[in-house]
């Protein structure tokens, strides 16, 4: 069993920054990759980045790229994600999720995690 922990979550204003941390404990040998997944109010859930835990190739949905960066550290259970130049259509609940799925720019997104958090709410007022 995979634990999923995010934390980092909160208000801030258009054009701030927040940074959201993600920590995965417990039998995580078939974690290939872990992604950041939201879910904002009335709408679907929306893939935004994913990093692959064997070589840390990344992919963002096109609504973040340039202003989101996903990171791991060195043990590849701790996950960040750096929100910068945030709007208010960020707004939502982020979702840290795991599982053994590939990522990269040559493999479309999925939601076909197998482990995931309980998320951490972002508002970004205008």
């Amino acid at each position: 069993e995979v634990q999923v922990v995010e934390s980092g979550g909160g208000l801030v204003q258009a054009g701030g920054s927040l940074r959201l941390s993600c920590v995965t404990s417990g039998f995580i040998h078939d974690i290939y990759a872990i992604g950041w997944v939201r879910q904002a109010p009335g709408k679907e859930r929306e893939v935004v980045a994913c990093i692959a835990s064997s070589d840390g190739r990344t992919n963002y949905a096109g609504s973040v790229k340039g202003r989101f960066t996903i990171s791991s550290n060195g043990a590849k259970n701790n996950v960040s994600l750096q929100m910068n130049r945030l709007k208010p259509e960020d707004t939502a609940v982020y979702y840290c999720a795991a599982g053994a799925i590939y990522c990269g720019e040559d493999y479309p997104f999925t939601e076909e995690y197998d482990y995931w958090g309980h998320g951490t709410q972002v508002t970004v007022s205008s």
